[in-house]
């Protein structure tokens, strides 16, 4: 994975750097926040940053830290998922196969990555993201009296201390406190050495803005303790790019891309009334302006967050600012996306041939027919395969080689599932198998094997 930094030759064109620079100017004025600071990373790369600030002269740069909220959940999932990828866990198993917790033992790792768990959305009282962690220093000591709000994997239900109970399970699985396996696993492998548990200078401080007067309040920024899981992480707009670029790539020290893509897939359906936002595991995923977003926003008192990414764009959009409430940061982010992908379209990668061919793959290639359906296949790089509708919508799905002579699909409708070749007398290709289906050379040929057989008349005119 490339290093994100400022690379002069990918800076946005000026038009596109005011358009950006006054989308942050108009959140921040707009949203009365005491200062923001935003940031677009553009094929990995950290290309613009900017910021605002009600103090002159004090503007915060990239290396300012901001309470990030819940966008330390996505950190967490990454822990677990690497967990998982190790074998030392599956995303079906019970949490009481590696915890005691008896008011969650029912719910599944990947129902409390996914918030549907049926657990109550947040800690018991008093207010956790306001008081200190020591008041609740059991894992037992984060539930209230009703633990459990809806039946597990019924429905998606926002629940912090579920987050809290993946930090535990990572603390049991690794034998260290959630926060040293971050630094360990993640922080210092991707470069962020401003991610920390704790604000360390120079950071922001946390304000409340007046709902109805221009003065503020200062919020406090308490440990939280066993709750950490869910909220606690401080970073600044530079490691967040990196973190983007992680996220966008991946990176085979942290998590490989497969496993960071199965993180975006939705997990589970929207909730009602919000048909353009859904959850995966440990991510949350947006419709904005026809675009489909995956990363995470955060609050902490007196802080907001936000990490979009647009893979299709190959852009991530971050923005941080230092009040309870009042700018729609997730929009602002969003929207530092919109403004580059629209002024400056990425242009297409130039075609280039395959490096090597092997003839009984290109032998494979063209039209096949499912029933009456014309499809063409086409070959790919390291002997991938792609499956298309010859015309109009379908079934579409490209294919991962396996070892044993066998595809596995990556997409759509065949996702998971196994395509085989078929050889006939003399070892052609008689066939395709796609987990049943049967793809012919001819639609509905006598001698094909078809299942259920084909009319021995063959086709007519009625």
């Amino acid at each position: 994975m490339t290093t994100p930094d400022v690379d002069e030759f990918a800076e946005p064109l000026p038009a596109t750097r005011r358009a950006l620079l006054r989308r942050l100017a108009r959140g921040q004025a707009e949203g009365r926040a005491p200062s923001m600071v935003g940031a677009v990373v553009r094929e990995g790369r950290l290309v613009w940053t900017g910021s605002r600030s009600s103090v002159d002269g004090s503007a915060p740069d990239t290396d300012t830290q901001y309470r990030i909220g819940s966008l330390t959940k996505t950190f967490v999932a990454v822990l677990v998922m690497r967990l998982r990828d190790e074998g030392l866990l599956d995303l079906g198993d019970p949490l009481a196969k590696h915890l005691d917790v008896p008011e969650a033992e029912g719910a599944t790792v990947a129902q409390l990555l996914s918030h549907t768990s049926g657990l109550a959305a947040e800690a018991r009282g008093p207010w956790w993201e306001r008081t200190p962690g020591a008041l609740r220093p059991e894992t037992a000591d984060i539930f209230g009296e009703r633990p459990l709000i809806h039946p597990a994997g019924r429905r998606h239900h926002y629940s912090n201390p579920g987050f809290a109970l993946l930090g535990a399970l990572v603390e049991r699985l690794r034998g260290a406190p959630w926060g040293e396996v971050l630094a360990h696993e993640v922080l210092e492998p991707l470069g962020m050495g401003r991610t920390s548990l704790e604000p360390r200078a120079p950071h922001a401080g946390g304000w409340a803005v007046h709902p109805w007067a221009d003065v503020l309040l200062p919020e406090p920024a308490e440990d939280t303790g066993r709750m950490g899981p869910a909220g606690q992480l401080w970073s600044t707009a530079g490691d967040l790019a990196r973190f983007a670029a992680f996220l966008l790539d991946g990176d085979e020290r942290v998590l490989g891309a497969e496993s960071l893509a199965e993180m975006r897939a939705p997990a589970v359906a929207p909730e009602e009334g919000d048909w353009d936002g859904g959850y995966g595991l440990g991510t949350q995923l947006v419709r904005h302006g026809g675009r489909f977003l995956h990363g995470h926003t955060g609050s902490m008192p007196g802080f907001l967050a936000s990490l979009w990414v647009s893979a299709e764009d190959r852009l991530a959009g971050i923005a941080l600012a230092n009040t309870t409430s009042g700018p729609a940061i997730g929009a602002i982010a969003a929207d530092l996306i919109r403004i580059v992908a629209e002024h400056e379209p990425r242009i297409p990668e130039p075609w280039r041939p395959l490096t090597e061919v092997d003839p009984a793959l290109l032998a494979l290639t063209g039209p096949w027919y499912w029933g009456p359906r014309a499809y063409h296949l086409r070959l790919r790089a390291d002997r991938g395969l792609e499956l298309s509708p010859a015309a109009g919508g379908g079934r579409a799905s490209r294919f991962r080689a396996e070892p044993d002579g066998t595809w596995t699909g990556l997409d759509g409708y065949y996702a998971g599932e196994t395509l085989r070749v078929v050889e006939g007398e003399g070892g052609a290709p008689a066939h395709l198998d796609l987990g049943t289906f049967v793809f012919t050379r001819e639609p509905y040929a006598p001698d094909d094997v078809v299942p259920g057989g084909v009319d021995p008349e063959g086709w007519r005119v009625p």
